[in-house]
């Protein structure tokens, strides 16, 4: 009697035992986008806007699971609007939603970050390519370029000017993003050794502004540039041992 109420007692041990394992959710295992890429870091873009020229935006994700983001609406105001808080992956572990007020919602990438809809889908369309963020890598690429100088010339944005004149190379296809000013110019780079650098032809958008000769000697500068100094947040292109062509410094959301 004492055996048969032993193994009774055990037997349903086992099976709550069990009971309990099998609501137990599996932990996220292989190879994904949390497991096996470096994430953490600070990715930036301008994602298309509806009624502004864009928004600048800066994402920083931390090792743990803590984030801070930057906006900035452009053309409509200089401020910079920052929140922080967590963000949490989903169970593939291919993407993040970030914690508060509808911040966003990414697929996470090889150094870059994809803007997903509410609903945590790809945006398709025209401007599906534009909802990219990419990871701010050391050196050259990815960083926003203020022009500063331009041929032995202070630059400055001046009140005819839509935009401040710019340069943005992307690791991605390597390519240009710019302004002139005026207008958008886009492009392709290639970066060789010795601090070398060429780019190709410079297309662009066909808008008239009233002085152009700052977009139009920026274009020259491109075709015309062979090779680079990088100190830091400056940047000087160049062509061959003649003076400087143009002078550059970084700018992050500040």
């Amino acid at each position: 009697m004492k055996k048969t109420l032993l193994f009774t007692a055990i037997s349903q041990a086992v099976l709550v035992f069990t009971g309990c394992k099998t609501t137990h959710t599996p932990a996220v295992t292989g190879d994904n986008s949390m497991t096996s890429l470096d994430w953490s870091g600070t990715y930036s873009g301008i994602l298309p806007c509806a009624d502004c020229d864009g928004i600048e935006t800066l994402v920083q994700l931390n090792p743990d699971k803590t984030y801070t983001l930057k906006r900035k609406y452009l053309g409509k105001s200089d401020k910079v609007y920052s929140g922080s808080g967590t963000f949490s992956w989903n169970k593939e572990g291919s993407r993040i939603t970030l914690s508060g007020d509808k911040p966003g919602i990414y697929q996470v990438g090889e150094n870059k970050l994809v803007h997903l809809d509410g609903d945590g889908n790809k945006i398709t369309g025209q401007l599906a390519e534009k909802y990219l963020l990419m990871k701010q890598l050391n050196g050259l690429t990815e960083k926003y370029w203020k022009l500063t100088e331009l041929m032995g010339k202070p630059v400055t944005k001046s009140a005819t000017m839509a935009r401040e004149p710019h340069l943005i190379l992307r690791t991605e296809g390597n390519r240009v993003n710019a302004h002139g000013g005026c207008n958008s110019l886009m492009g392709t780079y290639e970066l060789m050794p010795e601090n070398r650098i060429s780019f190709g032809q410079m297309a662009g958008t066909l808008m008239a502004c009233p002085d152009m000769t700052v977009e139009d000697q920026l274009k020259k500068v491109l075709e015309m540039a062979d090779n680079y100094n990088l100190d830091g947040d400056k940047l000087v292109l160049n062509r061959a041992k003649m003076a400087p062509l143009a002078r550059f410094e970084a700018v992050y959301l500040r």
